[in-house]
């Protein structure tokens, strides 16, 4: 016999209609699809590359929320159905032809009303103007393009449709990471940085970016390097960085070479201390990929990564996520949050699904969702971000949250609020360093 906990879950699979679009003008497969649309759901469109990472929990994460707000009675009395077209945007060089059809085809065939974009391989421009000709909202993923929330700002009328909900934006990253810095001269005293990042299109502008913004705030950056993505070997960087006398470094290592990147650091015991978004450190069961290695290194996470609860929502997010697709491994919550906290709330004070009334309170938006205390657009319609100028992290805006592995825990460590709050310190490694 069912419990009622499992009967609410098999209800609100079938209530929502889920429909992949293998290939545009193809076959569609069709799960759980009672009927075709009616006045009674709101269509959720995914456009991803379903058959890829992110792409992949992009679509695991609105079925989720749909899943959930479909469980609690819906939105205005009406179910959410999600409909969902490969754009192919993970694959090594994307067809924004075959992209522009797959949208298009979201929007004219599959009549839907929203529509949520994974943000990768570069598609977002494109996508952009489409839902500006359409005139349907868009809420963007993982893409930092400044540009594309910058057109909010300078043809309203054209671009209101879009908002960025995935990731913060390219110009708040180099004021975050020099914020970041300026915390863990706090933590540490140290002053001498390095930057260490591999190579990907746009790394030089970033690291003069860099340099030029933490050389103004006092640091001396003493070595800087960007390194080929098909890298394994890693002494030779860590040694010239040393040489030149690094306390701190900041990483942005994207590849599984990371794994060797992290056996490096701590099979020499590099006299330094290492923060920035480092694979595999970034992830939850690093500690069991790298057998402890990764301890006292400290990286970029959403807190849903890390299993934190910043919010009342994080945890709950994470377990269900499990749950659902019995994995933890991908899912960050920021694209759930859309469906299942973001839209809803703005439909719902709007009173309507129709366009022009949900920007009106998106615009207005301040809710609690997995990822940040109070969610609020910019004007920009920007997501706002926490720790950067006057929005501090007490003010709880989503925020970049960087954790330290310590004896096989992640300990908040940035922002220093959350740090403080709950109730931890940054910890040094036992070998010999400048912290001695």
């Amino acid at each position: 016999m069912l419990d009622s906990k499992a009967l609410a879950k098999i209800q609100s699979i079938i209530l929502i209609a889920i429909i992949v679009v293998a290939a545009v003008g193809g076959v569609a497969y069709v799960f759980l699809s009672r009927n075709d649309q009616s006045e009674d759901t709101i269509r959720i469109g995914v456009c991803a590359d379903l058959d890829n990472n992110i792409g992949k929990m992009v679509w695991q994460e609105v079925v989720l929320a749909a899943e959930q707000i479909n469980g609690n009675g819906g939105v205005l009395g009406k179910n959410f159905e999600v409909v969902a077209v490969d754009d192919d945007s993970e694959s090594e060089m994307p067809d924004s032809v075959f992209a522009t059809k797959a949208l298009t085809k979201l929007i004219t065939v599959d009549k839907v009303d929203f529509i949520i974009n994974s943000g990768r391989g570069g598609l977002s421009p494109v996508y952009q103007e489409i839902i500006a000709e359409h005139k349907k909202i868009l809420f963007d993923g993982f893409i930092m393009d400044d540009a594309l929330t910058q057109k909010v700002l300078e043809n309203y009328d054209k671009y209101k449709y879009y908002f960025r909900a995935g990731i913060n934006n390219a110009s708040s990253v180099t004021i975050g990471v020099t914020d970041m810095c300026n915390v863990f001269r706090e933590h540490t005293g140290f002053n001498k940085i390095a930057l260490i990042q591999h190579y990907t299109p746009g790394t030089a502008e970033k690291q003069a970016t860099y340099v030029n913004s933490l050389t103004e705030n006092g640091f001396d950056v003493v070595y800087t390097t960007s390194i080929p993505l098909d890298t394994f070997d890693f002494a030779s960087y860590f040694v010239q960085a040393e040489a030149a006398g690094a306390e701190i470094a900041y990483c942005t290592i994207v590849t599984s070479a990371g794994l060797a990147f992290v056996e490096e650091y701590n099979n020499r015991q590099s006299p330094m201390v290492l923060l920035g978004p480092i694979n595999p450190v970034s992830l939850s069961n690093a500690w069991e990929i790298t057998d402890g290695k990764c301890e006292y290194i400290s990286t970029n996470m959403y807190p849903t990564a890390a299993n934190y609860p910043l919010t009342s929502k994080t945890i709950s997010f994470t377990e269900a996520y499990k749950e659902r697709w019995d994995t933890t491994t991908a899912s960050m919550g920021a694209l759930y949050d859309v469906v299942r906290y973001i839209l809803p709330d703005a439909i719902e004070r709007a009173g309507t699904i129709e366009t022009e009334k949900v920007i009106e309170a998106l615009e207005t938006t301040d809710i609690e969702t997995s990822l940040a205390r109070h969610f609020v657009f910019t004007k920009s319609h920007d997501i706002m971000i926490s720790g950067i100028g006057p929005n501090k992290a007490d003010e709880g805006h989503f925020s970049v949250l960087i954790f330290q592995w310590q004896n096989g825990e992640l300990v908040p460590v940035y922002p220093k609020e959350i740090m403080e709050e709950a109730g931890e310190t940054y910890a040094f490694p036992p070998w010999a360093g400048p912290w001695d």
